[in-house]
């Protein structure tokens, strides 16, 4: 099976930078070459934005064109065992990227900020020491900001994304180090229709395998287990909610998700904001200026 996961955000999609046509066109004639790419030479690239804007898909695409490989930045992600309901790409889906950041702890784990800060600055110097391009695409703001802003965490063991949650705006100054950070917008409605179907896709027979399996094998004690369609397809299965019941509530969450990801988000304004089809192109011709000048 293959997963996918009101004016609201009118604020933070302002674009904040190079604005490119509606119908952007690859108008360079040198083609980009992969093997320049090394050191820091070419940035590290970003692509975020909320829940279902479809970072996994283009940055995919953007590692087969760039000779690059994709780190997660998906704090669900994380979890093994956890693959249709997080939205994990499937192998066929990946397309033969190597991916990151994927199935790195059990359910219940203790996997702070600061484990993931290390483990991605870990694989951007390995990435980069083979010659390639490092991508990072997600939609935890945390985990980014930990990055791009260099946060210092006090202690052996970091701390958990929720200690974080109130964290000012103070402590997104200056990006430390190159990166290229590119956000997928998209209207309210577009939003809204995509997380729809997604969640129809996501709720079929390998879902209710997949729920199964984890409560099984972990019970519901574990924070990871009690949020996302897993609690919603568990009270299908037990007959406590109907199957449009169970996606309307699985709906709502995800769309509470993306509005905090987009309320994050907003307060960093060096983020450059495109739709979806502008961000391939926008990316492919930023590395072949950059490997131009």
């Amino acid at each position: 099976m293959k997963s996918s996961r009101d004016d609201t955000f009118s604020g933070a999609f302002a674009t904040n930078g190079e604005q490119l046509s509606e119908e952007p066109h690859n108008d360079w004639s040198d083609e980009v070459s992969p093997e320049k790419c090394y050191s820091d030479a070419c940035p590290t690239i970003i692509i975020l934005g909320p829940t279902g804007s479809g970072k996994t898909g283009v940055s995919i695409k953007i590692a087969k064109e760039l000779n690059g490989e994709v780190i997660s930045a998906d704090s669900r992600a994380i979890y093994k065992g956890m693959d249709i309901g997080t939205a994990k790409p499937t192998k066929e889906e990946m397309d033969g990227i190597p991916h990151y950041g994927l199935d790195l702890v059990e359910p219940g784990e203790r996997f702070t900020v600061s484990d993931w800060k290390k483990y991605a600055e870990d694989k951007i110097a390995d990435i980069k020491a083979r010659g390639k391009v490092p991508i990072i695409a997600g939609g935890t703001g945390l985990y980014i900001d930990s990055l791009i802003f260099d946060y210092q965490f006090k202690g052996p063991t970091g701390a958990k994304i929720g200690d974080f949650e109130q964290k000012s705006c103070s402590d997104r100054k200056e990006v430390k180090g190159n990166y290229l950070l590119v956000g997928i917008k998209w209207g309210t409605e577009e939003l809204r229709a995509r997380l729809r179907q997604r969640i129809d896709q996501m709720f079929c027979p390998e879902l209710y395998y997949e729920t199964k399996a984890l409560v099984q094998k972990y019970g519901w004690g574990s924070g990871a287990m009690k949020s996302d369609i897993y609690e919603y397809a568990w009270k299908y299965l037990n007959h406590d909610l109907t199957l449009d019941e169970a996606k309307e509530q699985c709906f709502y969450e995800d769309w509470h998700l993306a509005r905090r990801q987009m309320t994050w988000f907003r307060r960093n304004k060096q983020i450059i904001w495109l739709s979806l089809e502008e961000v391939y192109p926008y990316v492919i011709k930023y590395i072949h200026n950059e490997q131009r000048n």
